[in-house]
């Protein structure tokens, strides 16, 4: 089968790309910058110069392809300009759908998130649950504003899948989940936030998820890739149990965090803090939970996440030897 796929220098596209060429697919990536994408060139990866950005770019690398994953997405935190968010993740998901529905492709798989229901307050939901309010940040709202675009290309007869992972970890993260991995395995995390919660899936089982939609996914449909639920201090304790390193003691309250937001949002109206002491980067860890229940996923497409406790090993043995570190695990 032939596939075209954008995102594919990044975590989870990567991911994708690595387990279809294993598969014997022949893989189309949109990159922006092919010289840069020589590791996927290696593995017979068929590069196109384009963004999701440009949509006369997706048109020749998408024409017969047998499928499409649009996988690419921006996500920051604690950015003022919004100009990104709106440009990738809402009109780069209207264009790659429109071009998906001129290229006459028999079948796409978008990638979307559990945050498009931003905080469940401790609730795990399912794909029937439709949420109503102010979303925790402006990755949040601009995913929501990308699915509800999809949900529209499915209306009109498109033949879209959509996924929706939780938290995604492993090993080549980039994201501020690494961070704090990297923090504990240091001993230089000051603290952790309590309430906190996600569903932990392995970037290993979020790609063969994405895969699974495509081969057996009913078109319309949309699918948890929620793997098991865990607050952030219940998968630091874990990491303690397999690596021996202790947890920082300290815990911040939900209500501390809400108090350091709200007092941030007056500093930052007059003196722009960085990202991670943003207004929008405390919100986030406010007790706040994204969580979902994969049971949709697991009886349609045959799909599970493995348990934290493992994927958490593999993940913080390859961070110790990065750090030259000798994991005894």
């Amino acid at each position: 089968m032939t596939y075209f796929l954008t995102g594919a220098t990044g975590f989870v596209g990567g991911a994708i790309t690595r387990q279809l060429r294993t598969a014997g697919h022949t893989v189309r990536a949109l990159v922006r910058t092919p010289a840069a994408a020589a590791h996927l060139a290696a593995l017979g990866v068929e590069l196109h110069a384009g963004d999701v950005t440009d949509k006369a770019s997706l048109r020749k690398p998408m024409a017969g392809a047998d499928g499409v994953f649009h996988v690419a997405g921006w996500y920051k935190l604690g950015v003022r300009d919004r100009a990104a968010a709106v440009g990738i993740n809402i009109e780069g998901t209207r264009n790659v759908l429109d071009a998906m529905r001129e290229a006459g492709v028999p079948k796409g798989v978008y990638t979307s998130t559990l945050a498009v229901n931003s905080n469940t307050h401790g609730q795990v939901v399912d794909e029937t649950y439709r949420f109503e309010g102010p979303h925790v940040s402006l990755y949040d709202w601009s995913k929501h504003e990308a699915h509800k675009i999809a949900q529209q290309q499915i209306d009109r007869g498109l033949p879209l899948v959509i996924v929706q992972p939780g938290l995604i970890y492993g090993p080549g993260d980039t994201s501020g989940v690494r961070t704090t991995l990297l923090q504990y395995l240091q001993r230089r995390l000051p603290a952790v936030p309590s309430g906190a919660a996600y569903s932990w899936a392995h970037v290993e089982d979020e790609a063969r998820g994405h895969i699974l939609a495509m081969e057996q996914g009913a078109p319309g449909r949309s699918y948890f890739l929620a793997g098991p639920v865990h607050t952030l201090v219940e998968a630091l304790e874990i990491a303690r149990q397999i690596t021996g390193i202790p947890v920082p003691r300290i815990r911040l309250p939900p209500v501390v965090l809400k108090g350091a937001a709200a007092l941030a949002s007056m500093v930052d109206a007059i003196v722009s803090l960085p990202p991670s002491a943003s207004p929008e980067s405390l919100r986030v860890l406010a007790g706040v939970t994204y969580l979902g229940t994969s049971v949709r996923a697991r009886k349609e497409l045959g799909w599970h996440a493995r348990p934290l406790s493992d994927g958490l090993a593999e993940t913080l043995r390859h961070e110790m030897r990065l750090l030259g570190m000798s994991p005894a695990f």
